[in-house]
């Protein structure tokens, strides 16, 4: 079993763990994911993971409330234990695997949007490690929704803050923020890296290439099952069909077609709909049934 030794809210609908998990979080690197279950029969729940701890053997999950499998993970509280946490799954980020001389003089910029700003904090992290000079755009709906915060300004050089209503830094998109920095600021960037909702990802990309940016965007939300027998991560690279759980979930952007991702993110949303845990109400006066 997989005890929570931590559980906090970081906005109303998100929540972050801290499990118990030796094995994962001893061959954890930044990028890669894990499969939650809560029950022996419960659902396969792909989460990026958000941060490891060697010497403590936990792993860190970010989940938030979408569905009726994230809901009952977000239900279980400190002392409690999933049934099964898999991993780690996928191939680490490219940087990783770079050696200390390769790493010198790069500059990266991460576009986090929403809860993907959940797992750029353990690449930040690492690459602060490698004295690699990293700079973050954070965005949300509002200022509520923000996370990550304080401790992703740990550990990168600046920390951009938008939010579509202006509630707290730059009124506007991570996009406009980018564009801000590049062209009015003359910051210089040697790489690119966006995750977050696959329309964020999309247009991070489309504004990468007018800069002459590269980008790797991460298409983890295509992942259910987390081992590619599923086929429901399927989506075009390069001109060639990738399983983003096995081959990924780190790609080029310039090399994603988004449009068929987007069709294939949408494909099970009738049945996350039925699944959903359905509330029947009694009107008393009529004992007609009000759904």
């Amino acid at each position: 079993m997989f005890r929570i030794v931590k559980k906090e809210r970081l906005n109303p609908l998100v929540y972050r763990m801290e499990v118990e998990a030796p094995m994962v979080a001893a061959a954890a690197r930044p990028g890669q994911f894990l499969i939650v279950r809560t029950e022996e029969k419960g659902e396969r729940v792909p989460l990026t993971i958000s941060d490891y701890d060697p010497d403590r053997g936990t792993v860190t999950i970010v989940t938030q409330e979408i569905g009726a499998s994230t809901e009952d993970i977000c239900s279980f509280e400190e002392g409690q234990s999933f049934a099964d946490v898999a991993g780690p799954l996928g191939m680490p980020s490219d940087f990783v695997g770079m050696s200390d001389g390769k790493l010198s003089g790069r500059r990266y910029v991460f576009i986090a949007g929403g809860v993907g700003t959940a797992p750029v904090y353990p690449q930040v992290k690492w690459l602060h490690s490698k004295g690699v000079a990293v700079d973050v755009i954070v965005g949300a709906k509002t200022s509520s929704m923000l996370i990550y915060k304080e401790e992703m300004s740990r550990y990168c050089d600046n920390l951009y803050i938008c939010t579509d209503d202006g509630s707290e830094g730059f009124h506007g998109m991570v996009t406009g923020m980018l564009e801000n920095l590049v062209q009015e600021q003359g910051k210089r960037y040697t790489q690119a890296v966006a995750i977050g909702p696959m329309i964020m990802m999309k247009f991070a990309t489309l504004t990468a290439r007018k800069l002459g940016l590269p980008i790797i965007v991460s298409l983890n939300t295509l992942m259910v099952d987390g081992t590619g027998m599923c086929g429901a991560c399927r989506v075009t690279v390069g001109g060639k069909t990738r399983f983003a759980c096995v081959e990924g979930p780190e790609f080029d952007g310039y090399e994603v077609d988004f449009d068929e991702a987007m069709r294939r993110q949408s494909m099970y949303r009738q049945e996350e709909k039925e699944a959903e845990p359905h509330v029947c109400k009694i009107d008393i006066r009529t004992k007609n049934q009000v759904k």
